[in-house]
């Protein structure tokens, strides 16, 4: 079985100031599809992400994307797990016109205060291939068996039972149920930093 090689695309690269001696992203495995984003903070002014809290990290890096790609900004699973610590607007995008400097909006829904150090691995990146829609505005769309069922009409009711077909165009709209999640534990683990 041959293997297929993996497209390289060239991506230029200019590193600000506050990032000069950080490594550059790279890819952690053979296999890895994003490149770890790196906190260019102050070593003397770490950030506090009180629980609830969110702030702007710079990463000390402005890139140059071919036309035709963008690149998505995606939490690192680890911080997510051990800390709560998870990209706000995630994916975000980076537009291939765009050359400010890359900084990644924290967000801490864990327990306690997490403290972004110079150097973290904050968060992924991943560069994709981007396709652009034209719009066609139309007076119908053609039927489908699915039609407009939006939220859980193609899987499992919230009560374990299997979800109603969707309603026909047209007909009556089903009425939102609430969906109750458990309350988070008070108690805190204890927290190791890796």
């Amino acid at each position: 079985m041959s293997k297929t090689p993996q497209k390289r695309i060239k991506v230029r690269i200019v590193v600000q100031t506050n990032g000069r001696d950080l490594p550059l992203p790279k890819y952690q495995t053979a296999g890895a599809a994003g490149m770890d984003l790196l906190a260019a903070l102050p070593a003397d002014k770490p950030v506090k992400l009180k629980r609830g809290g969110r702030a702007l990290i710079p990463t000390g890096l402005v890139i140059e994307l071919p036309r035709g790609y963008e690149a998505q900004v995606r939490p690192r699973s680890g911080l997510a797990l051990r800390h709560g610590v998870t990209v706000l607007n995630t994916p975000g995008t980076i537009d291939s016109d765009y050359r400010g400097e890359v900084s990644i909006l924290l967000i801490n829904l864990g327990d306690a205060v997490f403290t972004v150090q110079r150097g973290e691995r904050i968060a992924q990146m991943i560069v994709a291939p981007v396709s652009r829609a034209e719009l066609v505005e139309a007076k119908t769309t053609r039927a489908t068996a699915r039609g407009a069922g939006g939220y859980g009409s193609t899987g499992v009711a919230t009560n374990g039972a299997p979800a109603k077909k969707s309603a026909k165009p047209g007909g009556k709209r089903k009425k939102a149920q609430l969906i109750a999640f458990p309350r988070r534990s008070t108690q805190s683990a204890s927290r190791g930093r890796r």
